[in-house]
């Protein structure tokens, strides 16, 4: 049975409004670098924050399991100049993990700290077979942390090429035993709001049989005065509600992942402000075992 998992966010009030939601839930999943705090701007000294004891008791109370997904590892990247800062993030994830004991641990397809110097946001890799090759390296070293490893589909604002040779670029990064994709959905949908493509054509040219994971989120589109051409963007902000195009991606797509093991939805801290906004992601997870069920 294909479980339903929520992420959580190192948010108190976030945390108390979603109580009663967070019952609905089979798993819950974390972005590990959320629960340590960096002594230094390199992240090369990284320690458990409060948030770490709080999950770690979350775990013990609910019985529940845990899953990792993580922005900050930067599988892509090939410089030296990053070796400490991974090797710090390793011994922390493998820390975490002894807690936690994630089922499986996945990361953003990209580069997150070019040189070592951490950047906001993932940024996108050439879709080359070398570029898969580094990918590969990074996720067998994972490996000695948590067996099973895997990347997401990316969503960026730009692309290193066409954007439906993605699903060709990431059949090359998981060639290999245990390694598995996140399909994130609204990810999907993003890029293909922005980057002007049929978001199905891209989930025909997947191999579904390496989705672990599903995730669905919602976002909100850009002010028109963010950019100064006044075009507007689809931001991936999981700051709303799960949009219906994206529903309806999970309903065609979900019974055609014959690995399937959990679909997540996702929230930020912030953007769950009182107890309608409460109630809307409970009926979101209740929508999603419904989905599930119907695929059985």
């Amino acid at each position: 049975m294909t479980a339903v998992g929520f992420t959580l966010q190192p948010d108190e009030a976030f945390l108390e409004l979603l109580g009663p939601a967070l019952e609905d839930a089979d798993y819950y999943e974390v972005a590990p670098e959320t629960l340590w705090f960096a002594r230094d701007e390199r992240e090369e000294q990284l320690e458990p924050n409060g948030f770490h004891a709080t999950f770690e008791a979350l775990a013990r109370r609910s019985q529940k399991p845990f899953v990792a997904h993580g922005v900050g590892l930067s599988v892509g990247t090939a410089s030296r100049k990053d070796e400490a800062r991974r090797a710090c993030w390793l011994e922390a994830i493998q820390r975490t993990h002894a807690a936690l004991r994630f089922r499986w641990y996945t990361d953003h397809l990209g580069i997150s700290a070019p040189a070592g110097v951490a950047a906001t946001l993932p940024l996108p890799l050439p879709m080359t077979r070398h570029a898969a090759r580094v990918v590969r390296g990074a996720l067998r070293t994972l490996q000695q942390v948590v067996d099973d490893v895997g990347v997401e589909n990316s969503v960026g604002y730009f692309l290193l090429g066409d954007p439906l040779d993605e699903p060709r670029f990431l059949g090359w990064v998981l060639a290999m035993p245990r390694a598995h994709l996140l399909l994130d959905l609204h990810n999907v949908y993003t890029m293909a709001q922005n980057l002007g493509f049929e978001p199905r054509d891209y989930l025909a040219r997947l191999d579904l049989n390496r989705v672990i994971e599903i995730h669905l989120a919602g976002g909100r589109t850009s002010e028109p005065g963010w950019l100064p051409s006044g075009r507007t963007l689809r931001l991936d902000g999981h700051d709303d509600a799960v949009p219906e195009p994206v529903w309806q991606l999970f309903e065609a797509v979900a019974p055609r992942c014959p690995e399937l093991r959990g679909v997540t939805l996702e929230r930020m801290e912030g953007t769950v402000l009182d107890e309608g906004d409460a109630l809307q992601v409970r009926e979101e997870l209740r929508r999603v075992r419904r989905t599930l069920e119907l695929r059985r």
